[in-house]
C-alpha cells in the first residue's frame, strides 16, 4: 500500500496511538507497545516488535508507517564536541539539530520549522527564510534519531532552540512535548526541557494553561521597545510590555523561574541603562538571565543591519555580567560552542545549495 493511505505513528500522542489501535479493533494497550517500541527502545521496525503477535504486526505494515527523517550530513566539533546534524524531509527540506555536551548534561537543540519566519537580525536561520511547520513526527524524530545515533540515555536535556519559532508551530511543538513528558517515555524529564520563544504573548499564555509546565525561555535582547523593534521585528506586532505581562502570568500559574535570552550586541544593548532596565526587569519576577555573546553570521552573507552586527568584547561583557550581579541577579554566560562548525547560538541555517551529501 501506498505511504500515502497509511497513517504515522511517530508523532501521535499516547492518547491518539491508543485510539488508532481501538479503530484497527485492537485493544489500547498495544498502542502502549508500539509507543514503547519507538521511544523507549527506539525500534522502527515492525517485525522487531516481538511482543506483537505476527498477526497484528502484519496488519500494521498494512496500515501504518514509521517513517524517519533522513541523516545526510553529521559534523563534529574537535573544539568543544558539539555535533551539528542535517536532517532531509521525506519532501526533501532540511533541517539542523545541535547536540551540546557540558558538564553532567548533554542537550539536544532541535527545530521546530524549516527555516523561520521571523527574521531576528542577530540569527542565521532569519537570513534562510521560512518554508514551512515541521510535523509532530519530525520534531520528536530529531531526538530519537540522535539518541539513536549516541546510545539511549545520552541527551539528557532538550532545548526548542533550533530553527524556527516553536510558538508559531504551536499545536505540533504541543504534542511533542506531551511524547517527551509522558509517563511511558522513559528519556527526558520536563524539568529538563525548555520551550524558546521570541514572544508570541497570547501562545504563552496558552502554554501556561495547557498543563505541561516546561521550561519557557524568552529571547529578550532588549528592555527597550525601540531597539527590539531594531533587532527583531517581531516586536513590531507583538510588543515587550505584552510579552513580559504573559510570562509573568507563566511564571506564577507553572511556578517556575523565566530565562531571558539576552544576545550581546556591540553599542546596542550593552549600555549601562540597559544593565538598569535588565536589573528592575529581573527584580520583579522569578527569573535567570542567559548572557549569549553573539556569534557570527557571516556564512549567512547577510545584508543590512545584519551585516553589521558584531559582538560585545569579552571584557565589557564580564563587567555587565558583575554588575547585574552586584544587583543580585542570576546570571550565565552561554559559552560559544559550535562556532568552528556554525553551530553556536543563532548560527544554524541551510545553504541549500551548498549542502555536502
Amino acid at each position: 500500500m501506498d505511504n500515502l493511505f497509511r497513517t504515522e505513528l511517530k508523532g501521535l500522542t499516547p492518547g491518539e496511538i491508543q485510539k488508532y489501535f481501538e479503530s484497527l479493533g485492537e485493544r489500547k494497550f498495544r498502542g502502549d507497545q508500539v509507543f514503547n517500541w519507538i521511544y523507549n527502545h527506539l525500534v522502527f521496525d515492525f517485525d522487531q516488535m516481538r511482543n506483537l503477535p505476527k498477526p497484528l504486526r502484519e496488519k500494521l505494515k498494512l496500515n501504518s508507517i514509521i517513517s524517519s527523517l533522513q541523516l545526510i550530513d553529521k559534523q563534529y566539533s574537535p573544539k568543544t564536541g558539539t555535533t551539528k546534524y542535517l536532517f532531509r524531509t521525506s519532501d526533501n527540506q532540511n533541517i539542523e539539530s545541535v547536540i551540546i555536551p557540558e558538564k553532567g548534561r548533554n542537550t539536544l537543540c532541535i527545530s521546530t520549522q524549516v527555516g523561520c519566519p521571523l527574521d531576528c537580525k542577530f540569527c542565521a536561520t532569519g537570513v534562510m527564510g521560512y518554508k514551512r511547520n515541521l510535523t509532530t513526527g519530525e520534531i520528536v524524530d530529531q531526538y530519537l534519531l540522535s539518541a539513536k545515533e549516541n546510545g539511549k540515555g545520552y541527551i539528557t536535556n532538550i532545548v526548542y532552540m533550533g530553527m524556527g519559532e516553536p510558538l508559531l508551530n504551536y499545536e505540533r511543538t504541543i504534542s511533542s512535548l506531551q511524547i517527551f513528558t509522558n509517563e511511558i517515555t522513559k528519556g527526558v524529564s520536563r524539568n529538563r526541557i525548555t520551550i524558546s520563544t521570541a514572544g508570541i504573548p497570547h501562545k504563552i499564555i496558552e502554554l501556561a494553561e495547557s498543563g505541561i509546565r516546561a521550561k519557557l525561555a524568552l529571547s529578550l535582547h532588549s528592555c527597550f521597545e525601540d531597539i527590539r523593534s531594531k533587532i527583531m521585528p517581531i516586536n513590531q506586532r507583538y510588543s515587550l510590555r505584552e510579552n513580559i505581562a504573559a510570562v509573568r502570568i507563566y511564571s506564577k500559574k507553572t511556578k517556575t523561574r523565566i530565562t531571558f535570552e539576552y544576545t550581546m550586541l556591540k553599542n546596542i544593548n550593552d549600555r549601562d541603562e540597559d544593565v538598569n532596565a535588565l536589573i528592575k526587569l529581573c527584580s520583579s519576577l522569578p527569573s535567570k538571565i542567559n548572557v549569549i555573546p553573539f556569534n557570527s553570521i557571516k556564512h549567512m552573507n547577510p545584508s543590512g543591519i545584519s551585516a553589521e552586527l558584531e559582538s560585545t568584547p569579552p571584557e565589557r561583557i564580564a563587567l555587565f555580567v558583575e554588575k547585574l550581579r552586584e544587583n543580585h541577579i542570576s546570571v550565565f554566560i552561554r559559552e560559544t560552542q559550535g562556532d568552528d562548525i556554525a553551530a553556536a547560538c543563532g548560527q544554524l541555517a541551510v545553504k541549500y545549495l551548498s549542502l555536502r551529501i
